[in-house]
């Protein structure tokens, strides 16, 4: 039995958009109303963009959907079209069940009024009596740990503060439906463990959950299914183990598109500027796989090789060939050169090559530079560098979700003593 569906919903919305009034908002609900009946799915005005386009997705009773994207990919748009906050430009929504959303940590409360009356004044906007809010009260404020400050105005609350007392009231209304925003970031790590705790016991009692959130790990131990989101789009739905090394590949390629521009731009961060008459150029680094082929795409656990031409336009004795590999944000995650390898470099003169065998590095998912340098014999002066050519480790599996730099092969053993 599907509890929720949600089909062929596109939304609207005007750049710079704000309906501060009832006056502003009903003007503009008639002009929706009139904008849908006459559909057509184009933009007539270039300060329109189509927050979702065309979005279509069921959810059955018990499950767990996770909804991940980029910034600004419709993620929030969903839940509050869901939650009633507005409606579809086009398409249908169908919920069956008594439905809970926290979706901000301050929706529906009043800064003025103390945490005890915010507690009964968002659970009854929530769709709970007294009666029940009554009932409910002390096991909210428990959970939420503010029994301190519960008759404190909420304006003196932190982010977390509000966080922990809305979800505190919207998780003991034991909803069908409980729609979860990203808010879960913002309370303290003991908070965070309890939140998950009490969506899983929501579960088991046969509470249906859409969950939205950056937290790679929140998703792939909580949701049965998974939604991609992009530019309003649903570009893949299916199991954490398929969609999330998807998402993460699509924006290690982002990265990757924004470290190319930043490096034809010669922004200084990325580049050494040597003298132009330096005795030695780098002419070019090449990147192989364990077979020799040349790519620059590699799977976690894949062997690394590189080549390194250069010319010499004078006779250099004893050169030293260093490599650093460099994540994107700007860590230096490994270094290696001739020199501390122990391998006595010969005096070099015109063009050569040089190799270097990484093997199987196991560098964890992600973009990555490659900084070739060629040094005298005591490392003091830098004849030539190249830091340009970039590397990336793409996520081939859900465990492969980058916590470190590096994933190595490591063997547990379990001994018990007798």
């Amino acid at each position: 039995m599907n509890i929720i569906e949600f089909t062929n919903v596109w939304k609207k919305f005007r750049k710079g958009e704000k309906l501060n009034s009832l006056r502003d908002a009903i003007p503009n609900f008639f002009h929706n109303l009139k904008a849908k009946n006459g559909f057509s799915g184009t933009l007539k005005n270039n300060m329109d963009f189509w927050a979702l386009k065309n979005v279509s997705f069921e959810v059955k009773k018990g499950d767990v959907l996770g909804i991940i994207g980029p910034n600004g990919a419709g993620k929030s748009t969903i839940l509050k079209l869901l939650s009633g906050i507005m409606s579809p430009t086009k398409g249908n929504m169908e919920i069956n069940g008594r439905l809970s959303a926290l979706i901000e940590v301050t929706a529906g409360f009043h800064d003025e009024l103390t945490g005890r009356e915010n507690v009964y004044l968002n659970g009854t906007i929530l769709g709970m009596s007294k009666k029940e809010i009554d009932n409910k009260f002390n096991d909210i404020v428990e959970f939420s740990g503010l029994s301190e400050f519960i008759d404190t105005p909420v304006k003196r609350y932190s982010s977390g503060m509000h966080a922990r007392l809305g979800f505190s009231v919207a998780a003991h209304m034991n909803p069908d439906i409980l729609l979860v925003d990203e808010v879960l970031a913002v309370g303290d790590m003991a908070f965070q463990a309890k939140c998950t705790k009490k969506m899983r016991e929501l579960l088991n009692s046969g509470a249906t959950i859409i969950l939205v959130s950056h937290n790679l790990f929140l998703i792939q131990n909580m949701c049965k299914r998974v939604a991609l989101l992009n530019k309003g789009e649903i570009i893949k739905v299916g199991v954490p183990e398929e969609v999330i090394p998807y998402y993460q590949n699509i924006v290690y390629k982002k990265e990757e598109e924004e470290l190319k521009k930043k490096l034809a731009s010669s922004e200084p961060i990325y580049e050494v500027k040597i003298n132009a008459e330096s005795s030695v150029k780098i002419l070019k680094v090449l990147i192989y796989d364990g077979k020799y082929k040349h790519k620059e795409n590699f799977n976690v656990g894949e062997s690394i090789s590189l080549t390194i031409d250069y010319e010499a336009k004078e006779k250099i004795d004893n050169p030293v060939f260093s490599l650093d590999i460099i994540r994107a944000d700007g860590l230096l995650c490994c270094s290696s050169n001739t020199k501390d390898e122990n391998l006595s470099m010969p005096a070099i003169e015109g063009k050569g090559s040089i190799g270097i065998d990484l093997r199987q590095i196991n560098l964890a998912p992600g973009i990555y530079l490659t900084n070739v340098s060629i040094w005298d014999k005591d490392m003091i002066h830098q004849y030539a560098v190249r830091k340009k050519d970039i590397l990336r480790i793409e996520n081939n599996r859900i465990n492969n979700l980058p916590r470190a730099v590096f994933l190595p092969f490591i063997s547990w053993k379990i001994k018990f003593e007798s």
